[in-house]
């Protein structure tokens, strides 16, 4: 029940006057009707929390900002080698995109901290878009009382200002790139965080991701995990998630009904 009524019921409560009785009996009804929503709604969650990875997830952004930014650097830092959209894909997904720069390319710290400006210069400049179907699941997340967070590898403030760019409502706590490195994405350190923070269960949150590292850092904790298969179609990827997550969903609409219908 919320304040205002509370008070409106108390104030007609007060009066003297016998044509105010209907008044406090309607009043009273709509107290009792807006508590009984609010406590089904609440009872409809099948999860008071989303953990939503933001690239390729929420943003179609690595097609049209990662992958782009990632050959700019290639052309400066190792002229003559190139990368497909796909194969960007699977390095991320495994052995994953630092591990790829420091085994395979050989990064120096100087190149890893120039990679990291290029990136984020053609960050700045290249806004994403929200997938169609994404916004309807935080917005009905939301609106049910239950809470949206993000885990992911892009920078806060640049996932901050995607939502804020896309209309969506801002996320209640977002843990991205300026953790430090053993504080990212496998590590559960933003599910432990959200957990406390926000006083919940493993049961109660479920981790919505496109790649490996969010699938183990949500069983590292128990938490319930949901593949995010809209982004891309790459058969390898596709099938490692579809074997080893209960959870899979080619389209945003069909976790929405899995979600609330």
């Amino acid at each position: 029940m919320t304040k205002d009524l509370w008070i409106l019921r108390l104030r007609l409560r007060m009066t003297d006057k016998e044509e105010s009785s209907k008044t406090v009996a309607a009043a009273d009804a709509l107290c009792y009707t807006m508590k009984n929503f609010a406590e089904r709604g609440r009872r409809m969650l099948k999860y008071k929390c989303l953990v939503l990875d933001h690239d390729d997830t929420v943003m179609n952004s690595t097609k049209h900002v990662h992958h782009p930014s990632f050959l700019v650097a290639l052309e400066e830092l190792r002229p003559g080698l190139t990368m497909d959209v796909d194969t960007y894909f699977r390095i991320n997904f495994d052995p994953g995109f630092l591990p790829y720069c420091e085994e395979v390319l050989h990064f120096t710290p100087e190149e890893f901290a120039r990679e990291l400006e290029i990136w984020q210069a053609y960050v700045k400049d290249h806004v994403p878009e929200v997938f169609p179907g994404v916004e309807r699941i935080i917005r009905e997340q939301i609106a049910r009382g239950g809470t949206v967070c993000v885990a992911s590898h892009s920078f806060k403030h640049n996932i901050l200002r995607d939502y804020q760019a896309n209309g969506l409502p801002e996320p209640t706590l977002v843990y991205g790139w300026e953790l430090p490195r053993e504080r990212r994405k496998p590590n559960p350190y933003a599910l432990d965080e959200i957990m406390r923070i926000l006083n919940l269960q493993p049961e109660d949150l479920l981790m919505v991701d496109d790649l490996k590292p969010g699938y183990d850092m949500a069983k590292s904790r128990g938490v319930p995990f949901a593949a995010a298969g809209w982004a891309y179609d790459i058969p390898e990827i596709r099938e490692y998630l579809m074997e080893n997550c209960p959870l899979y969903f080619d389209t945003p609409d069909a976790l929405y009904r899995y979600l609330f219908d």
